[in-house]
């Protein structure tokens, strides 16, 4: 008994362990403390690196040695693929193998670069071959298999490591702690095994079809350790060509240990630990500090960099070809190739324009051309390629081509958002801007490389031409200064390296070579800071010319007329009424005969209920609607969705999130006894008998009239703002539309009024708008002019009263709720979006209603926290004086 109790407790300790491991501030800190940990052991050296010399190192590498990295590096990666051809094999999925190895570039060149776990990786793998095909029962299991399996080679070089077969003795022995970092990563290999060949692993992954054979297990770790050996072996011969000869064994345990204090640090890529560890490690070999850096530089860049740029090449041309189970999605935008390119890199079938990450890698294809530019620019050329430049052109000309570079490469990096956002005006900048940088790549020092780079990502930016067909997208305040704080870290970050590079570049040159150009160290200064300040300035002009505008004209339908011709019709809802106010714009969809009224905040078309007209016309007219504006980048959101629409909703994608109820009180049995109103007949006679009078006033009202329940009105709202969109506010053409009930006192003077509003539906339902009272009425009083009111109605035929909405207590706020809802409650709460309906549901149960359930009807790429900032902001946007008249 005393034995299981103290397991308990072990398995409560274990527990709380992981619950703060599961915090995301102590996840952090565990990068950041192995990096810190790095960065203390190996401080003396890092002090000792000097930028200049570095790139000294860089250029003087003979092309020749350049070709040969860079070769095993992509042979390295292309190695990765065996790890997607070992699990098409074992769970028999039916992809090409050049489809294999394309999927696995992708996903391995991401997963290098991006990291997280292998999550990237992971994520990027699941895109690609459910686009193929692959159903996801088979796809999941798949996955699962793969990420445990990557680090199994490690874990075996990490074992040759202790035993000495890759010794590293003299790393480990003058950084102690790398031993339990390599004991650890050693550990994992055997606990691998174990779980493949468990009983759990069979059934929860290979699908109940046995254990794991020893043939796959051997085969896991076999991939594995080819990735990680041919990972090591381009280490070692880049260290070879850079610092003339390495010896292999020596250079790859440190490789080894390196990458074991990267896994650890969980950092993307490894970066900092890795690097660190293995500068500690060749230093120890006698290596100078700005030698062992310029081969950590060359590795990233063509063992991580260039593989990525090609990856991003391969997504940008992958990813969005349809998958083999077609390509109808309600609500998307599906189209169909109008290039010979898109058929030429495909098969025959069908096609669609890029998904969102494929053009997201199209943006950051055009990021890294103007990085690139401006790389090239803050480095000097070579030698020999300065000396053909002058004999070519003049010195002048050279350095008009060296500040446009700058600028372009400013403007492309600004443009790359508008690439990603299929933004067809960027499209065009960015495809001449390419061209320019290219020519003035080559003019001011003979880069034919960045030339060739940029000229690859135009060609790839024209075969993609037809997808972006975006007029305009909106710019808000945040993504200005996030953009502008980006610039200015690149314009510093391109001045440090530009002065440092050339003054360390100018110490080793030859006696008696002093090009002009490169002298004129204070130019860096200034072509940082004018390419910062002109390209936001173009950028700027091209903003305020945008044909923004045309989205304004295309959403500024305010036809009162048309509107009351189709509400006619009976088509309208309880909200239908309100569109008569002037603040939504309308929308007539499918020819005319589906509408939809909404708003406008920020990025966000908010319509106001249900779209009206015939309900088999609504799905594709909501995907008329949502196409037409994602032409200028605006989302389609519907606020206060009814239950009936909700499946129409869900098949365009959407998410909900409950607002609240409405009060539907039924006519056609209404008593003004019963057992939740016991209180009311008593407020009826009471009121009787104290001689208030109801009146029902029917439209034209009088002068006077408006002008005494403009009195009325301002005392209720007693100095606070009239609130929108939702609800109504006073204005004058607004009560001249429909009746208004009013309850006077005895002596005759308007104690309290409310606006009736039609429901446009075939006489079936009427509804109450603008309520107000004095402060000093009476208890009851409002008691009392609703019961008149459900009387007049229910003599009038109606069959339905409309008492409002009232905010659902437990939405947002029950325990499973997710965090976005109950942040989205508080948004709601506190930012006043719910004023005036405090207690509404309770005081409006004496009633006897129905409640129907009104919804947030929103796509699932937008925030809904963020979103309830907009609503809020939405509501609260009073009208102005000229609304209120």
């Amino acid at each position: 008994m005393h034995s299981m109790k103290q397991r308990l407790e072990h398995f409560r300790f274990v527990r709380l362990l992981l619950s703060i491991y599961r915090i995301k501030a102590v996840r952090a800190l565990v990068p950041l403390l192995i990096i810190g940990l790095v960065y203390w052991e190996g401080q003396n050296e890092l002090k000792q690196i000097h930028l200049g010399m570095i790139i000294h190192e860089l250029k003087a590498v003979p092309a020749p040695a350049i070709l040969q990295m860079l070769g095993i590096s992509l042979l390295s990666v292309a190695v990765m693929s065996t790890y997607d051809y070992l699990i098409r094999g074992h769970f028999r999925l039916q992809t090409s193998y050049l489809s294999t190895f394309r999927y696995a570039w992708i996903a391995n060149t991401f997963n290098n670069l991006i990291g997280f776990a292998g999550l990237a990786g992971a994520g990027l793998r699941t895109l690609l071959y459910k686009k193929s095909g692959v159903p996801s029962s088979v796809l999941a299991p798949a996955i699962v298999f793969l990420s445990p399996l990557m680090i199994t080679g490690l874990s075996l070089l990490s074992w040759c490591t202790l035993t000495g077969i890759l010794p590293a003795d003299a790393l480990l022995h003058e950084h102690r702690w790398l031993v339990f970092a390599v004991w650890g990563m050693a550990l994992y290999l055997p606990f691998f095994v174990i779980l493949q060949r468990s009983s759990l692993f069979a059934k929860w992954i290979n699908r109940g079809q046995g254990r794991t054979s020893w043939l796959t297990v051997a085969a896991s770790v076999g991939a594995s350790f080819l990735e990680w050996a041919f990972a090591g072996l381009t280490f070692w011969i880049i260290a070879g060509q850079l610092l003339g000869g390495a010896p292999f064994v020596t250079v790859f345990s440190i490789y080894v240990v390196a990458a074991i204090a990267g896994i650890l640090s969980m950092a993307p890529g490894g970066i900092g630990a890795f690097d660190l560890i293995a500068l500690l490690g060749l230093t120890q070999l006698g290596i100078r500090s700005d030698q062992a850096m310029a081969v950590l530089v060359i590795y990233r860049l063509f063992y991580y960099i260039v593989p990525w740029l090609i990856g991003l090449v391969l997504a940008a041309l992958e990813i969005g070809l349809p998958g083999k189970k077609g390509t109808e999605r309600s609500g998307d935008r599906v189209e169909t190739p109008v290039t010979v390119w898109q058929r030429i890199w495909g098969w025959p079938g069908q096609y669609t324009f890029l998904s969102d990450l494929g053009v997201w890698a199209l943006g950051k294809l055009v990021l890294a051309s103007g990085l690139i530019l401006l790389l090239s620019a803050a480095t000097p050329e070579l030698l020999y390629r300065l000396r053909i430049t002058e004999n070519l052109l003049s010195l002048p000309v050279m350095r008009i081509s060296h500040h446009l570079s700058v600028l372009i490469g400013f403007m492309l990096i600004l443009l790359s958002r508008g690439i990603s956002l299929r933004v067809y005006r960027a499209y065009v900048w960015t495809s001449l801007l390419l061209f320019g940088g290219a020519v003035f790549a080559f003019t001011k020092g003979f880069d034919y490389e960045e030339a060739l780079f940029l000229l690859l990502v135009g060609l790839i930016l024209w075969i993609s031409r037809t997808r972006f067909y975006r007029i305009s997208v909106p710019l808000s305040t945040r993504s200005t200064v996030w953009w502008l704080a980006l610039t200015s870290v690149v314009a510093l970050s391109y001045y440090g390296l530009g002065s440092y590079s050339h003054h360390g570049f100018l110490k080793h040159l030859p006696a008696g070579i002093r090009p002009e150009w490169l002298r004129q160290h204070s130019n860096v200064a200034v072509t940082a800071i004018g390419g910062l300040i002109f390209s936001w300035l173009l950028l700027t002009m091209l903003v305020a010319l945008r044909p923004q505008r045309k989205a304004d004209e295309l959403f500024a339908d305010k036809d009162m007329a048309r509107l009351e011709q189709f509400l006619a019709e009976g088509w309208g809802n309880a909200l239908s009424h309100m569109l008569f106010l002037g603040d939504k714009s309308f929308y007539w969809a499918r020819e005319g005969r589906v509408l939809f009224a909404f708003a406008r905040v920020r990025d966000k078309l908010v319509v106001l209920g249900d779209p009206l007209g015939p309900v088999g016309l609504v799905n594709d007219a909501i995907s008329e609607f949502r196409q037409a504006a994602d032409l200028y980048g605006l989302a389609v959101v519907f606020y206060q969705a009814t239950p009936a629409y909700l499946p129409v909703y869900q098949s365009q994608g959407y998410r909900f999130f409950k607002l609240g109820e409405e009060a539907l009180v039924p006519l056609e049995n209404f008593k003004a006894s019963g057992p939740r109103n016991a209180d009311l007949p008593g407020v009826a006679s009471r009121f009787e008998r104290e001689g208030y009078v109801f009146e029902i006033a029917e439209p034209a009202h009088s002068a006077d009239l408006l002008q005494e329940l403009r009195a009325l009105s301002e005392e209720w709202l007693d100095g606070r703002l009239e609130k929108g969109f939702s609800l109504g506010w006073f204005s004058k053409p607004y009560l001249q539309l429909a009746p208004l009930a009013l309850l006077r006192g005895a002596d005759g003077q308007l104690i309290a009024f409310a606006s009736v509003a039609p429901g446009y539906d075939g006489h079936k339902t009427v509804s109450i708008d603008l309520m107000r009272h004095r402060k000093d009425t009476p208890n009851g009083t409002m008691d009392y002019l609703f019961l008149c009111l459900l009387e007049w109605a229910k003599s009038r035929g109606f069959r339905s009263f409309n008492l409002g909405h009232a905010p659902q207590p437990g939405a947002g706020r029950n325990t499973g709720a997710l965090r976005e809802e109950k942040v989205a409650r508080l948004v709601f709460e506190r930012g006043g979006h719910w004023y005036g309906f405090s207690g509404l549901r309770r005081y409006k149960e004496k009633f006897g209603p129905q409640w129907e359930p009104r919804y947030l009807a929103y796509p699932a790429s937008l925030t809904l926290y963020l979103l309830t900032l907009d609503l809020v902001r939405l509501v609260s946007r009073h009208p102005g004086p000229e609304d209120k008249e």
